[in-house]
This record gives C-alpha cells, sequence and structure tokens, in this order.
C-alpha cells in the first residue's frame, strides 16, 4: 500500500470517527434531563419556503407544571427587542408569542424602518390585543453599519428600560420559559448567551435541504462547539448586558474569524466518501464497503435526528447528501464572494475588519 492510500484512509477514518464524535455530543446535550442549567433554546419560524425552524424538542406539554426555572416575582427586568421587515410565514404565531411569557417583569420593543413595512399592521394589532403588556413599536433607521437589521434594532437597544436585552428575530417562536432559559445559561464570565435555531415542518424539499444545514449539520457542530470550550454567537436569538456591551464598544463592532471558517471545508462527507472511495478502488476492495461507510455517516445523523426530536423524513437522506455536495462549492464561493443581497439590501464584508 503507497503512502497515499494510506494518507486517504487514515483521513477517512478519522474525518468518520470525527463526524461520529460530534454526533455523540450533540445526542448527550440534547437528551440532558431540564433543569435550571439546562443550555436556553428558542423555536424559530422562518417561513423561507414555509420553512418552521424549531430548537430541539422538549417533551413540553401545554399543561406543564411550573418548576425551578422559573422567575422570582422581584426579578431583573428584560427588553425583548424584536426587529420586523416584511411579512413571513407564521409571523403571526411568532410575535405574538413574545406577549405570553411567564417571565413577570418585561417589555416588548419592536423595531421596523418605515411605517410602511407590511409587519407593521399586524405588530399594531398585537399590541392593542395585549394591553397587559408593556409593548411598543418604532419606526425609523439609523445606518450604522452595512448590516441591515443592526441598522434596525440599534434605536430598540437605545430605547430599551432594561439592562438585560434580548435581541430575537421576528421569526422566534418563544416558549412560555423563553427568558428564564436565557438568564439560567448566564454566568459570571458570559459576554452573550446564543440560542441557535433548528428547522422543522419543510414544505419542498428545498425546505429539507434548509433543515439538513440547520440541525444535524449547524446545531450539531455548535452544540461540539461549545462542549470543547469554543464559545459562538448566531444573531438569531440572544441576551446581552447592555452596560457590558457598552464598555467593550457597543453593538456597532463586528468582527468575524477567518480560522475557524477555514475547517468548514473539513466538516462534510464528501471528502472521506471520496478518499474512502479511492482506497476501497486501488486496494479492489467491495464496492459495498463506500455504501456501508455512508450509512454509518447518514445512519447516525439519523440516531440524533431522533434523539433530539428535529425534523427526520425519508427525504431527509437525500438533503443531507446534497448538503454535503454543496458544502465545498459554498465554501469557495464564501472565500471568492464580495457580499450578498438579504430583502433588497446587499451586504458586503467589512475587510478592514477581517471580516469574511
Amino acid at each position: 500500500m503507497t503512502i497515499a492510500i494510506w494518507a486517504l484512509a487514515t483521513y477517512s477514518i478519522v474525518a468518520t470517527a470525527i463526524h461520529l464524535g460530534s454526533i455523540l455530543i450533540a445526542t448527550s446535550k440534547c437528551r440532558k434531563p431540564r433543569s435550571v442549567f439546562r443550555p436556553a433554546e428558542s423555536q424559530t419560524a422562518l417561513g423561507l419556503l414555509g420553512l418552521t425552524r424549531y430548537l430541539r424538542r422538549t417533551g413540553r406539554r401545554a399543561t406543564r407544571a411550573r418548576d425551578c426555572t422559573d422567575a422570582p416575582s422581584d426579578a431583573a427586568g428584560v427588553s425583548l427587542v424584536r426587529p420586523v421587515c416584511g411579512m413571513e410565514n407564521y409571523i403571526k404565531d411568532t410575535l405574538r408569542s413574545a406577549f405570553h411569557l411567564d417571565y413577570p417583569r418585561y417589555e416588548i420593543i419592536f423595531c421596523a424602518t418605515s411605517a410602511h413595512d407590511a409587519a407593521v399592521p399586524l405588530v399594531r394589532r398585537l399590541i392593542a390585543a395585549h394591553p397587559h403588556v408593556a409593548a411598543r413599536l418604532l419606526i425609523g433607521n439609523e445606518t450604522i453599519s452595512d448590516n441591515p437589521k443592526l441598522n434596525n434594532v440599534c434605536k430598540g437597544w437605545r430605547a430599551a428600560a432594561y439592562d438585560w436585552i434580548v435581541m430575537a428575530d421576528s421569526n422566534v417562536l418563544m416558549p412560555r420559559d423563553y427568558i428564564e432559559r436565557l438568564l439560567a445559561a448566564w454566568r459570571a464570565d458570559t459576554g452573550v448567551v446564543s440560542s441557535p435555531p433548528a428547522g422543522g415542518r419543510p414544505q419542498g424539499f428545498w425546505a429539507e435541504l434548509e433543515c439538513a444545514f440547520l440541525n444535524t449539520y449547524q446545531l450539531r457542530w455548535q452544540y461540539t462547539s461549545a462542549a470543547i470550550g469554543l464559545g459562538f454567537a448566531q444573531g438569531k436569538s440572544m441576551l446581552y448586558r447592555r452596560s457590558q456591551i457598552e464598555q467593550a464598544g457597543g453593538i456597532r463592532q463586528q468582527a468575524s474569524f477567518r480560522q475557524y471558517y477555514a475547517l468548514e471545508i473539513l466538516s462534510g462527507s464528501l471528502g472521506p466518501l471520496t478518499a474512502a472511495a479511492s482506497v476501497v478502488a486501488a486496494l479492489g476492495l467491495p464496492l459495498g464497503s463506500i455504501v456501508a461507510l455512508a450509512a454509518i455517516w447518514y445512519g447516525a445523523e439519523a440516531a440524533l435526528a431522533r434523539a433530539a426530536g428535529w425534523h427526520l423524513s425519508l427525504k431527509s437522506p437525500a438533503a443531507w447528501m446534497l448538503r454535503d455536495a454543496l458544502l465545498p462549492l459554498l465554501w469557495i464561493g464564501g472565500w471568492l464572494g464580495r457580499g450578498f443581497v438579504w430583502r433588497g439590501n446587499e451586504m458586503r464584508p467589512l475587510e478592514s475588519r477581517g471580516a469574511v
């Protein structure tokens, strides 16, 4: 056996072991019993192609008993800042969920860039329908960055009545103990609590593909990252202390990390399966060996999805395989691209700050 064949075989074995290890870590995190120390979670409904996103299913019942995550009556106040930009699938449900939280002391600040935004009438109706909840709508836009969402929410950040601030996208579907869970994850050395989304209830194959990216790929690696001490932040749902962020330079500060992005090319199955195929061809091994390896890769993903309560269907394996085939193309596009368009807003990286 040549050195090249040994190298390919070693790469395939090591990559498969890391893949399985990340799945074991994510599975153990998802299956932990609920307690006050449980990581914060949220549910999201993105509305893209009819897609509703959830973080892991927890076995909550609509009539669940209150437990140790309940906040005391003298709990610190929390400002919930929610940007809106147009109508989305399930947006009535997701925005309304903010009015039905168990937390005793919070306010909701909706932010829109224009009074003519399609979501504004819905926001006003929801505020009028829930007079017992402190809620208001702020309209206007201040360009403090190249990020249109950040430009939209900065007015809510400044207007917040409390030091604790949660920024949650309009498509976040909040469980009733949403704020308690975020606060429970805060530690003395915490800078931000991030609650990443997972995907479910897809309508159409492209929504299945997005579930494949969100759940057993992105969320799995985020769990693994947290388990080995590498923190991450995803803007879908985040808890801050305003005083702490202002001391660090404020929300205008932006940065990203090329060294972590560079490793993503190694995270899918395409490389290890291709390497294994080369070894099989060189050694004259049965082709069934490749099928068996692919079954291990995707069977483990299916087991994780089932254990976590994430979306799983007969279309999932095809979506996982297409995802892994696209990963190298997306990775290359990330390095070579100079921006993208989000809801009519052109966004470009700030090269001077090292953004990817």
